[in-house]
């Protein structure tokens, strides 16, 4: 049940879970209680959907009585239902006609969020006759256009997309009665607030805002301040688990070397026999090489990432989505806004950075309900990361080796036990009595069985080469002694930079940092990897900002936002820090990519090098 403090109008509202008081009022509350147009609450009950999500229900009363609605409620919470509904309740009875502009405008970080949304919109609008369009780059924009010629009630798009249709004015926001931000902190995160704040401004004076974000910096309360008017607060409040319940997903991690992951992913997908997988890499290159591996071995592999056509993606998540894959190889932003119930296993091919990235990713498995399994391939060094990951997320995560040939050969003996006795209760066995009457007339009854399962068994076995087990390696605390080019070497598991030195731990004399950055620079983050800086031939000059290069590299490269460190604009240039692994990813991604409309040089900062 939802709780509403009633002392102010701003008051927050707390969505809770509080089970026994839902179980005297379930009567009041499906979504038809709450005020949902008829039409929508019965295509609702078609499509399965039975009571409303604690988000949902705290923010749909506020949206339908035409109140200003900032959100915090995390990703899988339901809030695409909890804006689109209301507000599709409000727009119905006076859609426009076709030729008609957009009564409802939703902005999201990414083209796959935009098709998510895009999708659901159509669902729940399809009995009021509403129509919707997603726009985001990478799709053709005359078709968007004409799209938009014709007619659309709610338009779902990028920020980016969103303000070229808007400089076109082939996007009229005249009659627009509604504006959704969903995922707000996301947006931000991609250098995404120039833009907001631009389509913000040629919105109507008048128009419904809403605003949705698992969490609320403040840069988002400014936002908040500056474009809502006396909004509801809505806040999605922890499921509290009962004392007793286990975890929905087991967290397991394989300590194994760099030279052996692959093969041991594959024996450890033998081992576990996911229904639906989705594996998550860094980038494209290992995204495209994972899948062809795995694809060799007789699994059904599809890759997902940036380089891939809109077209390509969508043919993909069709396949994954009716079950015709079994693994789906993807990189984070790719895989970005997914929503598919079926995931029995993850699996983070390389220990992600930091713990947000780590949960977001696990948090794909162990829906509605179902028990699901996250499994994460880790060098020996990277233990540390794994330790960071358990504190910050206070979950256990078990340390496992991995599976021998023998544990592979015993769990295809189990394998094919299980074939046989699904033979022996299924019956049908009349025409094969025959053949065992007469083989058992030469030989032994029990080595004519032995040799039928060994038959069986060849067709699961193969030659195995054993992965050499290991241990995770603890860190050093402090450098090694020793030369490096710049007088100094580091230990292989210390991060090479740290926030606020400038070059000044790379052995030539400047000092660290300290104050805000100057203006035209972007403070820098604190990052747990390698740093390698890269130089990108375009500055101030050419108007370039930070929030270009991240969406650029975050789009192009596959690289989430997180993994970005420190970004600086000189007039004719500039650098930008990524992890080291992934470095020459980026580098290539740009090459072939225009940022702001325009091809520019991307390399290695030679200064830095030296």
């Amino acid at each position: 049940m939802t709780k509403t403090d009633a002392r102010s109008s701003d008051a927050p509202i707390r969505a809770g879970t509080e089970r026994d008081q839902q179980d005297n009022e379930a009567g009041s509350n499906g979504f038809a209680a709450l005020g949902i147009d008829s039409r929508i609450a019965d295509a609702l009950s078609a499509l399965g959907y039975e009571e409303p999500t604690p988000v949902q229900r705290a923010s749909i009363p506020p949206l339908l009585a035409g109140r200003d609605v900032l959100a915090q409620a995390a990703t899988g919470t339901g809030k695409t239902a909890a804006f689109s509904l209301p507000l599709l309740t409000r727009i119905g009875a006076g859609h426009k006609a076709d030729g008609g502009a957009p009564s409802v405008l939703i902005l999201v970080p990414t083209r796959e969020l935009a098709m998510q949304v895009a999708e659901a919109v159509h669902r729940y609008g399809k009995p009021l006759g509403l129509h919707a369009l997603a726009v985001y780059g990478g799709a053709s924009m005359e078709l968007q256009i004409r799209a938009l010629k014709r007619g659309v009630d709610v338009v779902i798009a990028t920020p980016g997309r969103a303000l070229d249709h808007i400089k076109r004015n082939t996007l009229r926001l005249g009659t627009l009665q509604a504006v959704v931000l969903d995922e707000a902190d996301e947006m931000l995160d991609m250098g995404f607030a120039d833009e907001l704040e631009a389509i913000l401004d040629a919105t109507p004076d008048g128009k419904q805002t809403a605003l949705f974000s698992a969490t609320l910096p403040p840069r988002i309360a400014g936002i908040a301040r500056k474009y809502l008017r006396n909004p509801e607060h809505v806040t999605v409040e922890r499921e509290v688990v009962a004392e007793g319940e286990t975890a929905r997903v087991r967290q397991v991690a394989y300590i194994v070397s760099r030279a052996h992951k692959m093969p041991a992913l594959a024996r450890v997908l033998d081992i576990e026999q996911p229904t639906s997988a989705i594996v998550f890499c860094r980038t494209r290159t290992e995204v495209d090489e994972l899948s062809e591996t795995l694809t060799a071995r007789g699994l059904r592999a599809e890759s997902l990432h940036g380089g891939l056509s809109q077209d390509q993606r969508d043919r993909v998540m069709q396949k994954f989505r009716a079950k015709k894959v079994d693994l789906l190889i993807a990189t984070d932003v790719a895989a970005r806004g997914l929503d598919v119930k079926h995931v029995s296993h993850v699996v983070n091919f390389d220990v992600p950075a930091d713990a947000e990235t780590y949960v977001h990713r696990i948090g794909r498995t162990g829906r509605a309900g179902r028990e699901g399994v996250a499994i994460t391939l880790a060098e020996p060094r990277e233990s540390r990361l794994l330790r960071n990951i358990e504190r910050q997320t206070s979950q256990k995560i078990d340390m496992a080796q991995v599976p021998t040939v023998a544990d592979l050969r015993a769990h295809r003996q189990e394998l094919v036990k299980a074939t046989l006795r699904e033979a022996l209760v299924e019956g049908n066995l009349e025409s094969f009595r025959g053949m065992v009457e007469a083989l058992a007339g030469e030989y032994d009854l029990m080595e004519v069985a032995a040799a039928a399962v060994k038959l069986v068994a060849a067709r699961h076995d193969g030659e195995e080469a054993e992965i050499p087990a290991v241990t995770p390696r603890e860190p050093r605390e402090r450098f090694d002694r020793g030369e490096r080019a710049g007088g100094e070497r580091f230990s292989r598991d210390r991060p090479e930079r740290s926030a606020g030195f400038d070059r000044g731990e790379r052995g030539d004399k400047r000092a660290p940092r300290e104050g805000p950055p100057a203006k035209g620079k972007k403070a820098r983050r604190e990052t747990a990897w390698t740093a390698a800086t890269l130089w990108i031939g375009a500055g101030r000059k050419l108007k370039m900002r930070p929030g270009d290069l991240v969406g650029a590299i975050a789009n192009e490269a596959g690289l989430d936002s997180s993994h970005i460190g420190s970004i600086q604009i000189a007039d004719n240039f500039s650098t930008v820090e990524v992890p080291e692994a992934m470095a020459d990813e980026v580098i290539s991604a740009l090459k072939n990519t225009k940022i702001k409309g325009l091809r520019v040089q991307v390399r290695r900062d030679r200064l830095r090098e030296r």
